[in-house]
């Protein structure tokens, strides 16, 4: 397997048992194909649930720019919602999770279908 596949099996355990729900594998794959190179850097792999820059960053670059959700304050709650499902006592939020989630919350998964 390859190290993205890897990693793709890493978030779809964190989704099981951190987010209690059953991943939708493909879609998941996309998501982290989407997340680009970042998913490889220690860094940039994770959210910072309590980085409102970070937040932001999210919310700009993801959820407005590629889900096309143009209210930012509808999509900093989707975020909220997102670190809470995820569960805000949980130190290491993956990207690839989070954009997952968030992509569920509202409803896009046809942003990445093929």
């Amino acid at each position: 397997m390859s190290k993205r596949d890897d990693l793709i099996e890493k978030y779809a355990e964190d989704l099981k048992t951190k987010c209690n729900m059953n991943p939708d594998m493909d879609l998941l794959k996309q998501v982290t194909i989407a997340c680009g190179p970042s998913i490889y850097n220690r860094d940039s792999a994770t959210v910072s649930g309590g980085s409102t820059t970070e937040l932001e960053t999210v919310r700009n670059n993801f959820v407005m720019k590629k889900l096309g959700i143009t209210d930012a304050e509808k999509a900093m709650s989707g975020i909220n919602a997102a670190i809470d499902t995820y569960g805000k006592s949980n130190r290491t939020k993956y990207r690839a999770v989070i954009y997952y989630l968030l992509t569920k919350h509202f409803g896009k998964e046809s942003v990445f279908s093929k």
